[in-house]
């Protein structure tokens, strides 16, 4: 097959039997780092080929799920119904090929067809073998791993919304992203093992163990002092002010993280002498009496916008931000110089977020459409017949 040569990964085959997000999330950052991914589709494709609305109307793609295309790009695709037997040959040699297989079956899916790390292993020793699931191998092996059930078991959405009402999930699937993060992390300590040994390994991760290591300072107060976190709506456990805050016309973000950036915000809002109270001076205090000091700012702040804050904090050392859509952060990026988006076959999709100064990332295969390549896969993988004796 013919490929870039490009990227830090160029040269490393990557066999993506996963589907929906965690997976091919991790797939498309490889891809973006040069690997070649060939993703092996059921006949009726990746269940995100059809969730939608919203979706990307193309004259020559149709009509195609956005969620599809934001974590697809740069593989080839390959449509193969793992009962029927011929297509379980062009997978068994895929996964010999391979220098890497992702998957996200529920535990022993693959291994019924002969696909699992052992069985793979025993032809390809070399082979990184990357499982994700929602609650591992042991005993959670038999619970279906959806984002949302995730954040509902891990505690997070006890964290997420007003003190006084239901809990909320993420307006993301965070932990389908941080899972598909911990996977690409593990195959990359792998890769870097077999350089010096030949060997490959099976790396698993959950749902629930990136969970619990993604919640960060929420998990490690239970886990060091005993201290459950409960909602606090935007609120900050351990800083003040540090959540969004009403101005003239709307909010702004202030995320104050010492004492010095405290001072700051004073000296701006002309209230230093808020320094010198001693229920104020320190973050500690600060945050244990935010009751008494939050009016004290808001009177000042509601004096001018949100645009008109912003700049001013900002120059004076004090971290804000205006809180606007996913757009306007789009827009800011691309103020910024950060070129977030990159057009890939006429499709739009947001550039790798990882910058290298020696092997950049590569954008060069838009995301596929069903079994697009999946006649030269097939060519490529089945190998020739043996000649016939005459």
């Amino acid at each position: 097959m013919d490929d870039t040569g490009a990227g830090p990964l160029a040269g490393v085959l990557v066999a993506d039997f996963s589907r929906v997000l965690a997976g091919p999330y991790a797939t498309m950052l490889l891809a973006d780092l040069g690997a070649t991914v060939v993703k092996v589709e059921p006949p009726r494709g990746d269940d995100t080929r059809n969730w939608a609305p919203p979706v990307r109307i193309d004259a020559e793609r149709g009509d195609t799920s956005t969620y599809f295309l934001s974590v697809n790009r740069g593989k080839r695709s390959i449509v193969l119904d793992l009962t029927d037997a011929d297509d379980r040959v062009v997978a068994h040699e895929l996964a010999r090929r391979a220098d890497v297989v992702v998957e996200n079956f529920r535990t022993g899916g693959m291994e019924r067809f002969g696909l699992g790390y052992e069985q793979v292993a025993a032809t390809n020793p070399g082979v990184v073998y990357a499982s994700i699931t929602g609650f591992g191998s042991r005993g959670g092996a038999g619970l279906p791993g959806y984002d949302l059930v995730v954040q509902a078991v891990s505690g997070l959405m006890s964290t997420t919304g007003a003190p006084d009402g239901p809990g909320y999930r993420s307006g993301v699937a965070v932990f389908d992203v941080v899972a598909g993060l911990h996977a690409d992390l593990g195959i990359v300590a792998a890769l870097h093992h077999r350089t010096s040994t030949g060997l490959g390994q099976h790396v698993e991760v959950n749902l629930l163990s990136s969970a619990l290591s993604g919640m960060v300072n929420q998990t490690g107060a239970v886990v060091s002092a005993g201290v459950v976190p409960h909602r606090m709506g935007n609120a900050h456990p351990s800083l003040f002010p540090y959540e969004p805050v009403d101005t003239a016309d709307g909010q702004l973000v202030l995320a104050v993280g010492n004492d010095g950036q405290f001072a700051a915000l004073c000296r701006v809002l002309e209230v230093p002498e808020l320094v010198a109270d001693a229920r104020f001076t320190r973050n500690a205090d600060r945050t244990v009496h935010r009751e008494a000091l939050r009016p004290l700012l808001l009177q000042r702040l509601r004096t001018r916008t949100s645009a008109q804050w912003a700049p001013v904090l900002t120059a004076a050392g004090v971290p804000c931000g205006v809180v606007g859509t996913v757009a306007d952060g789009l827009a800011l990026a691309t103020e910024l110089g950060l070129d977030p988006v990159v057009e890939v076959g006429g499709v739009p999709t947001v550039r790798h977020p990882v910058t290298f100064s020696a092997t950049p990332a590569v954008h060069h295969l838009p995301p596929p459409n069903l079994d697009e390549h999946g006649a030269e896969l097939r060519a490529w993988l089945t190998p020739p017949a043996a000649p016939v004796d005459e």
